[in-house]
C-alpha cells in the first residue's frame, strides 16, 4: 500500500510544476508561523523553494529545521486531494541548486542565480498524509526516518 500511496502523493505534488504551499516554521519563542510560498516537488518527494538569505523563514529554519507544509487545494469548490507534509528543511547556497531552481521571473527579486542573497530551501519529508475526497481516512507515507528530538 505504501508504494501506491507514494504514487498518489507524486500525482498530487504535480512534479516539476509550481505549487502554492503553506509553509509553517517556528518563531524564536516557539510559536508557529505560516506563510504561502511557491514550491516545486521532485521525484524523491523533496520540495524546493527559494527565498532571501535575510528572510524570517531562513532564520527560523536555522534555529529549528522541522517544518510543516500544506498543499494541493487550488480551488475550494473542487477539493480532490491535499497533503499534510512533515519534514526537515535545509538552506542551500550550492551553485548547482540555485542554478537548477532559477527562473527568469526571479529576476524581479534577485540579480541572478549567483546573487549572494538568493538561496534554495529544500524540504525533505519524513511523513506525508494524503487526504482524498474518496477515502474517509488519510493514506500515510513515512520515510522510515524518525523526527529529530
Amino acid at each position: 500500500m505504501m508504494a501506491d500511496a507514494r504514487e498518489r502523493i507524486l500525482k498530487a505534488l504535480r512534479l516539476g510544476q509550481p505549487l502554492l504551499v503553506g509553509l509553517a516554521t517556528l518563531t524564536e519563542d516557539g510559536k508557529p508561523w505560516v506563510r504561502y510560498v511557491t514550491a516545486v516537488a521532485s521525484e524523491d518527494l523533496a520540495l524546493r523553494l527559494c527565498t532571501s538569505m535575510t528572510s524570517r523563514k531562513v532564520s527560523q529554519i536555522r534555529r529549528n529545521p522541522e517544518v510543516h507544509l500544506l498543499c494541493g487545494v487550488t480551488d475550494p469548490e473542487r477539493v480532490e486531494a491535499y497533503l499534510q507534509i512533515q519534514g526537515r528543511a535545509e538552506i542551500s547556497t550550492s551553485k548547482a541548486e540555485r542554478r537548477a531552481f532559477w527562473k527568469d521571473s526571479l529576476g524581479e527579486y534577485f540579480s541572478g542565480p549567483d546573487d549572494p542573497d538568493y538561496c534554495v530551501i529544500i524540504v525533505r519529508p519524513y511523513r506525508i498524509e494524503l487526504y482524498s475526497s474518496t477515502r474517509p481516512e488519510p493514506e500515510i507515507w513515512e520515510s522510515g526516518e524518525q523526527q529529530a528530538r
